[in-house]
């Protein structure tokens, strides 16, 4: 500011020109000179306007000196024949409008500082503008809650130029309280419908920041007998939805309807089927209205269509969804990438989850066994070491389909009645073949997977082997356990072995020559 030099010189002129406003309401007109420094280049002074802009229109709304009601113009009332105390009351009011859209134009400046400053700012407004409201009740108990400012607030944190997941950080902390988590469902669904209405391609950037807000937002498993209230209310009515966790399941449900039904980025898509499990399926109101995204994302292929099938295994198991070919769409999960993507534990963890059942036909398991079989003759050491107890601990579940190992002579390889190519397990004549190809990988090169095939020729135990250590396995690592092995005890020879390609160390070939 002119005539301050440095930061502490521009806290002393705005605390004196919001002093000065706060005690003669002559001195209104200094409000300008506050908001004018909220347009500076300089970061300490837009630091301290802001402070100053919340002492000041704290103090204001506390002291109940903002027009309360359905706002007219300004050049109307000021030039009506009304009293002087409701033109102050008008005009200090579009002051506050004013000073709230800077504040949110503040949220996209480069110092998080700033940012930070400006979104506590607005939230104090919040809360406050919900203690002493500015519209009149519309009748005696009537829920009153800032949503119009608190809306600018949530939009202006799903800015689609810019990647906004630290403030979203700090956005967090309220939601805690139940009236900020209920109405930020509200706001949020609202402003995905606003960023998308109309628009051929939304930017990447508007999805990552949305998908951090709504994955932020978590219910409660049960109704809490003392809600937590970030506008301080004397009394709650059990009229409000705000208090009951029905409604806000219900926005919980709109809200990620709203977001999912859209055409999302493939990194979004993989994000919330990540989640969709355990953070989303729960705190539904009707679960079963999923299955429209399930499905779509079930048809993308890939970790994509995993991820789908987690979701509709829930919905099958816990909610009675029919989903007809979702051990079809499994089957053809499985090829010889399966054993080579990053998701390589995550597949086998959930597939083994969804065959866990007792219950399953023995085709069924008896073609995902062969063609797991039959994959394995060109898969890596470190998977096999997880798909062979895998394949084992399907035969220990399903008696049925031991057959496949029982068999005293399998078929020739010419002659395998097993069609690989067919996509539909029951079709796939699984049953009528034999592990043939376990008993090829008894002659593998590695001897932990040659011992692991060994399992088919022997009688399989009553308890399961544990995947679960196996699972995330890689190459890096038997390498390193292969080499941490002692090595065979020394034995008596008939020879004296020799100690380096020139022999023993003193011998006269080690004399005379070395190796460079």
């Amino acid at each position: 500011m002119e005539g301050e030099a440095g930061p502490g010189g521009a806290r002393r002129a705005l605390g004196r020109l919001v002093e000065a406003v706060l005690a003669n309401r002559g001195k209104a007109n200094a409000v300008f000179d506050i908001l004018a420094v909220l347009q500076s280049e300089d970061q300490e002074e837009v630091h301290e306007a802001v402070r100053a802009c919340s002492r000041l229109f704290g103090a204001l709304l506390a002291r109940g000196e903002l027009f309360v009601g359905q706002l007219p113009s300004e050049e109307m009332v000021m030039a009506g024949s009304r009293g002087a105390t409701r033109k102050y009351r008008v005009w200090m009011r579009h002051r506050y409008h004013s000073c709230c859209n800077r504040l949110g134009e503040l949220l996209a400046r480069s110092s998080f500082r700033i940012k930070e400053l400006a979104l506590s700012t607005l939230m104090k407004f919040v809360q406050l503008e919900g203690k002493h409201p500015l519209e009149k009740p519309k009748w005696e108990g009537n829920y009153l809650f800032p949503y119009q400012l608190f809306k600018s607030v949530v939009g202006g944190l799903l800015s689609p130029e810019e990647d906004r997941s630290l403030l979203l950080c700090q956005f967090q902390e309220y939601l805690e309280h139940d009236d900020i988590r209920y109405h930020t469902m509200q706001a949020a669904a609202d402003a995905v419908a606003r960023a998308t209405d109309g628009r051929p391609e939304v930017p990447l950037a508007f999805w990552n920041n949305a998908f951090t807000l709504l994955s932020s937002v978590s219910l409660p498993r049960q109704e809490s007998a003392h809600p937590s209230f970030y506008v301080k209310h004397a009394e709650l009515s059990d009229k409000w939805k705000v208090i009951h966790l029905r409604e806000h399941r219900k926005a919980f449900q709109q809200m990620w309807l709203g977001f999912l039904k859209h055409q999302l980025p493939l990194r979004i898509c993989k994000k919330v089927l990540v989640i969709m499990h355990d953070s989303i399926l729960p705190h539904l109101a009707q679960p079963s209205l999923m299955i429209d995204f399930l499905a779509r994302a079930c048809d993308v292929g890939g970790a994509v269509s995993l991820l789908a099938l987690n979701g509709l295994f829930i919905l099958i198991h816990k909610h009675n969804l029919e989903y007809p070919d979702f051990y079809r769409k499994l089957y053809g999960l499985l090829d010889p990438s399966v054993f080579h993507v990053k998701y390589r534990a995550r597949f086998f963890h959930l597939a083994d989850l969804f065959l866990s059942s007792s219950h399953l036909p023995a085709y069924l398991v008896a073609a995902f066994t062969k063609r797991l079989a039959r994959l394995a003759l060109t898969a890596p050491p470190e998977a096999l070491l997880t798909v062979l107890p895998f394949i084992c601990n399907l035969l220990r579940r399903h008696p049925a389909c031991c057959v496949l190992m029982h068999r005293p002579r399998g078929p020739e390889l010419d002659a395998d009645p097993y069609d690989p190519q067919e996509e539909d397990p029951a079709r796939s004549r699984a049953l009528e073949s034999s592990l043939w190809e376990l008993q090829a990988l008894q002659q593998h090169y590695h001897p932990e997977v040659s011992e692991a095939a060994g399992a088919i020729s022997q009688v399989l135990s009553a308890a399961e082997a544990s995947i679960a250590p196996l699972l995330g396995l890689t190459a890096f690592q038997i390498f390193e356990q292969d080499l941490q092995k002692k090595g065979p005890e020394p034995v008596p020879l008939e020879f004296i072995p020799a100690q380096g390609l020139l022999g023993r160390r003193g011998d006269l070939c080690a004399q005379h020559f070395t190796l460079s």
